[in-house]
């Protein structure tokens, strides 16, 4: 089955500037109509989106999927059904695998797992470097005719200057993003949390912000030299998102991302600190009237790259969303198995889970505390992230493929890893309570996770 007639629910498509009830025709796997009171043909099957939003399908532009090599972590089947659950119709993969994502054939590899075990559309970055070592250049071309849409050193940081910008002037070339991990090791050494009051209280090695806001101010003179769009990832520091701010005034290619974890949390959690606030200034250990779970010192749940940060980088992160200084959101999904997170906080890998639960903190966070509207959300989700990596998705418009979202933003529910199809457990919001959930996620017109509906024939 790959026609539905989903009726009654609040359409919302940015890329159209569209918002409004209407219903949303799919045949054959594309959108047909979206409209008013729209019959189908016999056969067609419907679902009731009364009360629900209804979006094109959200892409999460940053995920790693540990394919191949690591796949005790998490494989391809394993992560779109985690996708699928947290409303994701397309994920791009990182290239820090084993072996990187450095060639051809790797790529080939990717592509012919995906087609055969994933849920969700997956779509490939390549290696800037070989073997993301930062040393020599990967055949970024080939990797360009393989299929990936971004190459990005992802996990690591290319540290030579001269190889960025040649990286750069190539990509442009191949008309590639460059996507960045923005990190100056030289600054950030073997920092482990955020250089601050709580690192200093814990002591924990500190990684200072200036270890990312160098490399920010770096990619934007590489981008203005080279005409290369540069994209930032997962910015974390107030100074970041100052640079981005400025340097997009002046008409640099270069973006940002943010991740719901650098928006919800701090470093005082690593402290084990019950007092998470909402953008509103509210207790989120209250929110609904609920208490959140006490967490212990130096849980490695709270544990990533780059590191959460003070409250005034969330803040500054939150305004940077708010004023479109950032434009896209994503998870930096980063599955890890139990008994590595399991260690002291000095040994333990960086990284967290967050595909099933970014639609929810981004909505508690962004929407609910109207910061920024519905179809803004949604945008950073979908037609944002497709412009960045040129891809046909992100659109409900006559003709493009029949990916679909819908979600109820009001529902709440709890977090548990009993009910996450990832293979992974490390994340750091299970036990919340939180307001936002995907109904359904429909891929090329089929339903890929729903749980809830059922359907009937017209």
């Amino acid at each position: 089955m790959n026609s539905l007639l989903l009726t009654g629910g609040r359409v919302i498509d940015p890329a159209n500037q569209l918002d409004s009830l209407a219903d949303v025709l799919i045949l054959n796997g594309k959108i047909s109509a979206v409209g008013k009171k729209l019959s189908a043909p016999a056969g067609v099957k419907t679902l009731d989106a009364k009360g629900k939003v209804v979006s094109p399908g959200l892409i999460d532009l940053h995920v790693h999927f540990r394919e191949p090599g690591q796949t005790a972590k998490e494989n391809i089947a394993s992560g779109t059904a985690a996708a699928a659950r947290g409303g994701f119709t397309s994920v791009v993969c990182m290239p820090n695998t084993t072996p990187a994502i450095d060639n051809a054939g790797t790529v080939a590899l990717i592509h012919e797992r995906a087609e055969r075990e994933g849920v969700v559309n997956v779509f490939i970055t390549g290696a800037i470097s070989k073997g993301i070592a930062g040393e020599e250049l990967a055949p970024i071309g080939g990797l360009k005719k393989a299929g990936v849409v971004a190459i990005t050193d992802d996990g690591h940081c290319v540290q030579n200057n001269d190889l960025m910008r040649r990286a750069c002037e190539y990509a442009k070339m191949f008309n590639l993003p460059v996507m960045d991990h923005c990190q100056d090791y030289s600054l950030v050494t073997d920092g482990v949390m955020h250089e601050g009051y709580w690192s200093a209280a814990l002591g924990l090695r500190g990684w200072p912000a200036a270890g990312e806001e160098m490399i920010v101010a770096r990619n934007i003179l590489l981008a203005e030299l080279t005409g290369a769009k540069i994209h930032c990832q997962h910015l974390s520091a107030a100074g970041s998102v100052r640079l981005l701010r400025e340097a997009k005034l002046r008409g640099v290619t270069i973006s940002g991302e943010a991740c719901p974890h650098h928006f919800t949390l701090t470093d005082a959690a690593v402290a084990g600190s019950e007092k998470f606030w909402n953008a509103d200034g509210k207790e989120l250990a209250r929110t609904q009237g609920k208490t959140l779970p006490v967490w212990s010192k130096y849980d490695t749940h709270f544990k990533m790259n780059p590191p959460l940060r003070t409250a005034t980088d969330r803040e500054a992160i939150l305004e940077g969303l708010a004023d479109g200084t950032i434009e896209i959101l994503c998870s930096d999904h980063a599955p890890h198995c139990d008994y590595e997170k399991e260690v002291e906080f000095d040994y333990a890998p960086f990284g967290i889970t967050g595909l099933e639960v970014e639609l929810a903190l981004s909505l508690m966070q962004l929407v609910h505390t109207k910061r920024i509207s519905l179809a803004d959300m949604i945008a950073k989700y979908t037609v944002n992230p497709a412009r960045l990596l040129n891809l046909d998705k992100g659109t409900l418009s006559a003709g493009a493929d029949a990916d679909v979202t819908v979600f109820d933003p009001e529902t709440e529910w709890v977090s548990t890893p009993e009910a996450s199809a990832s293979k992974s457990k490390n994340n750091p919001f299970f036990g919340w309570r939180l307001k936002g959930k995907p109904a359904a996620t429909i891929v090329a017109g089929k339903l890929a996770w729903s749980e809830q509906y059922e359907f009937a024939t017209v």
